[in-house]
């Protein structure tokens, strides 16, 4: 009688974890990143440092990758056949929430209106992701990177402030996102400052041959400075812009401080950690019950001016004293 008592206790212990980890796997919800420029293994938990902002918030709210959230990577390897292929599958697969990175939000807007979608992207009104950022209304949630004409404008400004006898402005910018509201306000500012654009257009997954060869082509088109339009595939490559265009001493305006700490000239740049660290909060909610439609679109306000004055000497400029004293990073 003991002996078949015993038994049962220590079978029960065995099957105790067993029946606990089954209902974990039951509970588990399902998230699928689409970031088709990034390598899918900078997209989990221990990834890149935007994904690890990410994660340890969901890991604050009781999301934990591996226990009871199943992390689906959609990255540069499973770019095979272009990002509407991708988004394609990704919808298919029916995941309880997918965080898109980039201008392929509109990819998804077209495919469903059913699976909660955050997004980190240009404006999303604009794009007709949302309502307005107050009240999204829709499937959509997320971060607006885009300020508007107004960022457009201050980020030529301040190039020309460096460079002031610019007559001609190179660009840099994602096809993908070149007919978007993003690339629109970015051309209405150039326009607005009566400057002439050289403009490359790059494809995600381009080579390092193919960034030679826009940075080349703009050089050739006469262009005095560059602006890098922001983009996920840029930042990905944002080290070699910056090696590209100061070997053809060309000055260069970011999106990114990573860009001007690898070499560049300047960035006029928001706090992206930050920005993932709201995404993960927002994936957190949709998990827990909340209506995408009913969660704020948070709008990037904050930027800072980073200078790298190394640079600014290698091409020959001086760095005006106001424009120093303004700046928020110096590189030496």
């Amino acid at each position: 009688m003991r002996r078949r008592a015993f038994l049962s206790i220590v079978c029960g212990a065995v099957a105790w974890p067993l029946a606990v980890a089954a209902q974990q796997s039951t509970n588990s919800k399902r998230l699928a990143i689409f970031s088709p420029s990034e390598p899918s293994a900078d997209l989990h938990e221990h990834g890149s440092k935007f994904s690890r902002a990410s994660f340890a918030e969901l890991r604050r709210l009781g999301q934990i990758e591996g226990q009871n959230l199943k992390v689906e990577s959609y990255g540069r390897e499973q770019n095979t056949s272009g990002p509407e292929a991708l988004a394609t599958e990704i919808v298919r697969s029916s995941p309880d929430v997918i965080f898109v990175v980039g201008p392929g939000a509109v990819i998804f807007k077209k495919l469903t209106s059913r699976i909660p979608i955050v997004v980190i992207t240009s404006d999303p009104v604009k794009q007709g992701l949302a309502e307005s950022l107050a009240h999204p209304g829709g499937n959509f949630t997320g971060v607006s990177i885009d300020a508007g004409l107004s960022i457009h404008g201050k980020r030529i400004a301040l190039l020309l402030e460096m460079v002031p006898t610019m007559s001609k402005l190179g660009c840099l910018a994602l096809r993908l996102g070149w007919n978007g509201s993003s690339a629109g306000a970015f051309r209405a500012a150039a326009e607005t400052a009566g400057l002439p654009l050289a403009v490359s257009l790059l494809e995600i997954g381009s080579s390092e041959a193919d960034y030679r060869a826009a940075v080349e082509s703009i050089s050739r088109d006469g262009a005095n400075a560059v602006m890098v339009l922001d983009s996920p595939e840029v930042f990905q490559n944002s080290t070699l812009i910056a090696k590209l265009v100061g070997d053809a001493k060309l000055p260069a305006i970011f999106h990114n401080v990573e860009a001007v700490e690898a070499g560049s000239l300047m960035a006029y740049s928001f706090d992206l950690i930050e920005l993932y660290k709201r995404v993960g909060n927002n994936i957190g909610a949709i998990l827990r019950g909340a209506k995408p439609g009913d969660i704020p679109i948070y709008q990037v306000t904050k930027f800072e001016l980073s200078i790298n004055i190394t640079t600014a000497k290698q091409l020959g400029l001086s760095v005006p004293p106001a424009l120093l004293a303004s700046a928020d990073k110096v590189i030496e």
